[in-house]
């Protein structure tokens, strides 16, 4: 039978421990927070407080729970910086100082920890239509890559550094773009545009101490208007074509260069041989004149003749050669020497004339001569003659 039914007798027991009948309600919490912290002080060597005394906590439970929180509030500040950052402290919203790389550790609700990553490279854009200096219009692009180097200033020297690194890129890309013509900016200036942005850039940034360094800036894009964007993409294509052509040419001087330098050098080789060549014949042939005018000087006629035959020996020997009855007086041809000597691949050689025949033959040159020349002499003075009587 349960304790609370009817006919159970005051024996049982309270599920609740109350002594004064089934009537009353649970305990009163104030009092099991009472025994338990007469316990709690029993533990600590505490006296114990009676049913009826009034007292709370005791001193010892107090510094148990005050050594408890210390604990917890002190490992609570324990905290790690990693390799690429630097931690800005703070103490009561004051800077302190830069906590290094590690295993830090910071006073709770005391100092507050800020870190900045100063290893990473950022980036950001500009872009916009943009006034030349010969009044166009051109839509560009930059793009601009920086680091931390100062946590402290990067914080604390702006209200925004990244925001104040924007809006002097786009007033530096302004200044410059403005001071150019879009030629330039949409073809051959770009890599002018480019530096000279970079350097009006650290320009402007440098009296804000922004903690910041500028590792690059990136010319991304450049475009004309839509009106006239066709025309640009014809002249930039010329350009490149101009471009092509200069280094198709150079290629091709490099080639041949080589080969010119290499044909002078054998033709002024060649030429050199020649004059060598030339200046010992001339040298060979004064010194065989001089071998022969002695004996010239001894015999005249013999060594005449023999000059002449010899001089006749070498124009016939690279001559074709027929021989023909000359006496017959049907001037028919006999012996075409060179054909047969072609077609048999020999040698032969042709008699030469007799020094009678020579003769006769120099006498017929003379006497034709002296006729010639009489000839010509009558007739000049005819001539002379009819000028003079007009």
């Amino acid at each position: 039978m349960a304790w609370n039914e009817p006919g159970n007798n005051g024996n049982d027991k309270d599920p609740w421990n109350n002594k004064g009948g089934r009537d009353q309600g649970p305990p009163d919490l104030d009092e099991v927070f009472r025994k338990f912290s007469n316990k709690l002080g029993g533990i600590f060597g505490g006296k114990k407080s009676g049913n009826n005394s009034g007292g709370g906590l005791g001193g010892a439970g107090i510094s148990f729970i005050l050594i408890i929180a210390a604990i917890v509030w002190a490992l609570s500040g324990i905290y790690t910086v990693k390799e690429a950052e630097r931690g800005v402290v703070l103490q009561f919203g004051k800077y302190d100082r830069i906590a290094e790389p590690g295993l830090r550790w910071k006073m709770t609700f005391i100092e507050t920890v800020i870190p900045v990553d100063i290893e990473a490279v950022r980036s950001l854009s500009a872009s916009g239509f943009m006034l030349t200096e010969d009044e166009n219009v051109v839509s560009v692009e930059f793009e601009v890559q920086y680091r931390v180097i100062d946590p402290y200033l990067y914080k604390f020297s702006v209200t925004n550094a990244d925001n104040s690194l924007e809006e002097a890129l786009d007033s530096a890309l302004r200044y410059v773009v403005g001071h150019a013509k879009m030629d330039q900016v949409l073809t051959n200036g770009r890599e002018v545009v480019r530096q000279n942005t970079w350097d009006e850039l650290n320009k402007i940034i440098e009296p804000y101490n922004l903690g910041l360094i500028v590792t690059d800036v990136n010319f991304k894009d450049s475009r004309p208007p839509t009106e006239v964007k066709d025309a640009f993409d014809d002249a930039i294509a010329a350009q490149e074509d101009e471009e092509r052509f200069i280094r198709e040419a150079e290629a091709y001087a490099r080639e041949i260069e080589p080969r010119a330098r290499g044909q002078v050098t054998r033709m002024t080789q060649e030429a050199e041989g020649y004059q060598e060549r030339i200046t010992l014949e001339a040298q060979g042939e004064v010194a065989r004149f001089e071998k022969l005018l002695p004996e010239y000087q001894a015999a005249k006629e013999v060594t005449r003749e023999r000059l002449y035959i010899d001089a006749m020996e070498e124009v016939l020997s690279s001559s074709s050669k027929v021989i023909v009855d000359v006496k017959g007086g049907n001037n028919m041809m006999y012996l075409p020497l060179d054909k047969i000597m072609e077609k048999q691949g020999t040698a032969t050689r042709v008699a030469l004339p007799s020094s009678s025949d020579i003769q006769d033959l120099r006498n017929k040159v003379n006497t034709s001569r002296n006729s010639t020349v009489n000839s010509g002499n009558d007739r000049f003075n005819s001539d002379r003659f009819n000028n003079n009587g007009r």
